[in-house]
């Protein structure tokens, strides 16, 4: 009896995972994998600043899924099935250790990605994963045999062609993956970025790069009202503003913005914690206890110094002003710029290497229960190329490794 012959195509984690994990489901099936690039799991070695953040210390489901602006209730089930847990075992048992961080975020012990490539590597060879770089797929025809089965051809761009019966498509943000599954009859949901911080044209404000506080409420002011905002940790750069409250909010907001152009205004409450009642209350203090004192020398708030000198001028007050001097409608113009301050987004950035991408095949159109297309028997998919994205921290790669699992323990059923 023929062995079935499975093909993957996209050599990154989704794409690598999934190969493995139908190689050792079934021992006797054949897996090819190709992958366009030389190399095989890029993202894998670049993420989390060459650490390769591998998942999130969330075991959960039901807080698990809060962590995907898109998918997040595709992936209850699944992730009852495969989870933070269960790729942290997976690791384990082939002699990788992880540890987390105080945030959650998860890295191997050694603080190098390439811990985590070579383990997958290993594991692909010792499973016996064909694995092909530098070839490029053409197209992909599906074809049915009196039996009612599928089976599919790839041509390759060499003109080679190759014939097998399950195909598993993780090919990521890639747009020809987005092609190939277009072909096979299925809808994808427009591609656009998520994960990228924002510009904000104020050299004031670009002045205070590296500054950061640990919490402030960041929130898209759009027409019609949303409730687009988080609150958490920001980081002033040379260009605006990132950080991790700043790459939720871009995750959250990521179609919201890309149908504004990215200019869009964003309100900043530099002091959540406090009530704004209690802010004045502060201020009004400072000019009763330091009269005499410069405004620019004495920050009543828990901020740091010079983003304090950065409000104080933005609010209009003069820098050598004291206290004493400070008016009722200065005080008020203070607090404003303090807890409700109005910043323009002008464009955005790339959050280092790690681009995400919000969009790619509709949900509706696989079952999560083995990942398996519900308009092409035969086709599975795993990954970016799904119209999932979470928000940093380990989320992304785990809804791939956990839909790749998935993929790989139902491929190689006959």
């Amino acid at each position: 009896m023929r062995a079935m012959r499975v093909v993957v195509i996209g050599g990154g984690a989704a794409g690598f995972f999934g190969s493995i994990a139908c190689a050792e489901r079934y021992p006797h099936t054949e897996v090819i994998l190709l992958e366009a690039a030389r190399q095989t799991l890029n993202k894998v070695s670049i993420s989390g600043g060459g650490r390769c953040n591998v998942t999130h210390a969330c075991f959960e489901p039901d807080a698990l899924i809060q962590n995907y602006p898109r998918g997040g209730k595709a992936l209850r089930g699944a992730f009852s099935r495969w989870q933070p847990r269960d790729m942290v075992q997976w690791l384990a048992e082939r002699d990788v250790q992880l540890k987390t961080e105080a945030d959650g975020r998860m890295f191997p012990v050694t603080d190098d990605s390439a811990t985590i490539v070579d383990c997958l590597t290993w594991a692909a060879k010792r499973s016996r994963v064909s694995v092909r770089t530098g070839i490029s797929v053409g197209s992909v025809t599906r074809l049915l045999r009196e039996s009612g089965e599928s089976k599919f051809e790839i041509k390759l761009k060499s003109g080679e062609s190759i014939w097998f019966d399950r195909l598993l498509l993780a090919t990521g943000s890639n747009p020809q993956g987005y092609e190939i599954a277009r072909s096979l009859g299925h809808q994808i949901e427009p591609p656009v970025p998520s994960l990228f911080t924002f510009n904000i044209l104020d050299r004031s404000l670009h002045a205070l790069a590296g500054v950061s506080v640990e919490s402030a409420k960041l929130q898209l002011i759009t027409d019609p009202p949303q409730k687009l905002e988080q609150t958490g940790a920001v980081l002033i750069t040379h260009w605006g503003l990132s950080g991790p409250a700043v790459l939720k909010l871009s995750a959250w907001g990521a179609r919201v913005l890309h149908s504004h152009r990215y200019q869009a205004k964003l309100r900043i409450n530099w002091l959540p914690q406090s009530k704004i009642e209690a802010i004045g209350t502060a201020l009004i203090a400072a000019k009763a206890q330091v009269p005499k004192r410069l405004i620019l020398n004495h920050c009543p708030v828990n901020l740091p110094n010079r983003l304090w000198e950065y409000l104080v001028a933005r609010a209009g007050i003069e820098l050598d002003k004291r206290w004493a001097d400070l008016s009722n409608k200065s005080i008020e113009g203070l607090i404003k710029e303090l807890a409700q301050g109005e910043y323009s987004i002008e464009g955005k950035s790339a959050f280092k290497e790690e681009f995400v991408t919000c969009g790619g095949v509709n949900l509706k159109q696989v079952d999560f229960k083995t990942m398996e297309s519900r308009c092409c028997p035969g086709l599975f998919f795993a990954g970016e190329i799904l119209d999932i994205d979470g928000v940093t921290g380990g989320f992304n790669f785990q809804s791939a490794w956990t839909t790749a699992w998935l993929a790989g323990q139902s491929i190689g059923n006959a």
